[in-house]
């Protein structure tokens, strides 16, 4: 079983909670084989670029099925919906345009144009997160023929925006809400989640001092705000359509990172963009970083964060066939650009922790990958 993580930025546009070892080391401990970091240019994306990593990251990998969470629950709806897309794309293209143009936030207007072409309907409702997510994989999957079949597993009990925990089955937003809240794992937490995952929580915690919140880098990204000429701003991935204006002007009036983004936030920008956009600026990934993706086939590399002896048979045979590099550990200023993007990242998300610890988590980047019995 190999699964493929994001590492120190999500793809809602949030720090992890806590760093991509940790949570490898929950991932080996319940079952997986192989832990796999999509890159962050991936990994802090919409649907479409963030399942393109995904899938990619794991065809390289030699697998023959891949399986993902939807409100769905049934590969053969994401399947026949590929085919009415494929039909009706350019009615789409053209509707979404459209929408678009009226002022419409992304989502939305994708969900409008999917109604007008009757590809959401009652079995893949398209305005759903896991749906939309679930459908970027198996249209990554078929637009490139991959040999892999699709599986798909239903969402029961929580939705994906649920802020509040109801019984053993929570979504990830209302257990985070709750942590940070709570400021500590309480017995009510601690039963919606693994047993290794609640032990990988205390332990970052301890080891760090910190569960990471946007609140944490408030200071620094206002900062680089602040520093900033619009022009400089403008180049960043994510800020366009004259955005940089709005970022400056409410820049002089936020008292908090939450407080930020509600005063940028319009109807045509959502929260998880505006997040994705710091998570960018932060990092000072540019739009020009964003196109060395657009010129390659497949993705730059396979990074391995960890693996049972299992997974370290099954990677012995299989890194003969991959295309591209198999990546075990980061070095200090490497020459790669794309490997110098997942550096910046990983110093830009410790930055928040005290001078020691961040010294001993830079540390973990050049270490060989975890490997569990």
């Amino acid at each position: 079983m190999i699964a493929v993580m994001s590492g120190p930025f999500l793809q809602r546009g949030e720090p992890a909670i806590i760093d991509k070892f940790h949570r490898a080391k929950a991932a080996l401990s319940e079952g997986v084989d192989i832990v796999l970091e999509l890159p962050f240019l991936y990994a802090v994306q919409s649907s479409d670029l963030f399942a393109e990593g995904a899938v990619r990251t794991l065809h390289e990998s030699g697998v023959s099925s891949i399986c993902f969470g939807s409100e769905s629950g049934a590969a053969e709806h994401f399947t026949e919906g590929y085919h009415i897309f494929r039909q009706h794309e350019a009615v789409y293209k053209e509707l979404l345009k459209e929408y678009l143009g009226e002022g419409m936030a992304f989502p939305k207007a994708s969900k409008h144009a999917y109604e007008a072409i009757g590809l959401t309907t009652e079995q893949m409702d398209l305005s759903q997160p896991n749906n939309i997510l679930g459908f970027s994989y198996v249209r990554t999957i078929m637009d490139h023929q991959l040999p892999i079949t699709p599986l798909a597993i239903k969402r029961n009990k929580s939705h994906y925006h649920d802020q509040t925990m109801i019984g053993s089955i929570a979504s990830a937003t209302s257990i985070r809400r709750n942590l940070l809240t709570a400021g500590s794992l309480s017995d009510d937490i601690a039963e919606t989640l693994p047993e290794e995952t609640v032990r990988q929580l205390h332990q970052y915690k301890h080891n760090s001092s910190i569960w990471h919140s946007w609140e944490d880098y408030f200071d620094f990204v206002h900062y680089r705000v602040m520093t900033m000429t619009t022009r400089e701003l403008a180049a960043i991935h994510g800020v366009d359509e004259g955005l940089e204006y709005r970022i400056k002007k409410t820049a002089h009036q936020a008292t908090s990172f939450h407080d930020w983004v509600r005063r940028i936030k319009t109807k045509r920008y959502t929260w998880t963009r505006l997040q994705r956009m710091f998570a960018h600026i932060l990092t000072n990934t540019t739009t020009s970083d964003m196109r060395q993706l657009k010129d390659t086939k497949t993705v730059p590399y396979v990074r391995l964060l960890g693996m049972t002896k299992t997974g370290q048979a099954y990677l012995n045979k299989q890194k003969k066939d991959m295309n591209v590099p198999l990546i075990t550990k980061l070095t200090h200023g490497t020459a790669d650009s794309l490997l110098s993007i997942e550096e910046k990242a990983s110093s830009a998300y410790y930055s928040v922790l005290p001078a020691d610890k961040r010294m001993h988590f830079h540390r973990q980047e050049l270490q060989p990958p975890i490997i569990i019995e």
